[in-house]
């Protein structure tokens, strides 16, 4: 089993919405601060969101997604979820999930990415 699992991605409409979920096979979930990142074709990857460990309280997100994007982790389901909300074209890219446990932003373990398509 992977570390890290994406799911959720898919093709959608500009002004759509879709909610990707990064499930963890990680022991002490709760102890790995999460990151969402993405890479455009052509673009260096970039950090999109990231959540602190335990509850979660402090929460980051890109000025290019903010408002529009919310990044939430449920400890109990060892999942991490990035809801993204009001889609551009400019938001088309394949998203990874990321976990670290002493680095930040968090590296150390990543997913396989999901791609998301956003048409006009």
């Amino acid at each position: 089993q992977v570390p890290l699992s994406e799911s959720g991605g898919g093709s959608v409409q500009a002004g759509g919405s879709l909610r990707l979920s990064c499930a963890a096979s990680l022991t002490s979930f709760s102890m790995y601060a999460m990151a969402w990142y993405r890479q455009a074709p052509g673009m260096q990857r970039e950090l999109v969101a990231t959540i602190t460990k335990g509850s979660g309280t402090n929460v980051n997100v890109a000025d290019s997604v903010k408002d529009r994007f919310t990044i939430s982790r449920d400890n109990a389901k060892k999942t991490v979820y990035l809801q993204m909300n009001s889609l551009k074209v400019e938001d088309t890219g394949v998203y990874y999930c990321a976990a670290g446990w002493a680095v930040f932003p968090p590296s150390d373990y990543w997913g396989q990415g999901t791609q998301v398509t956003v048409s006009a």
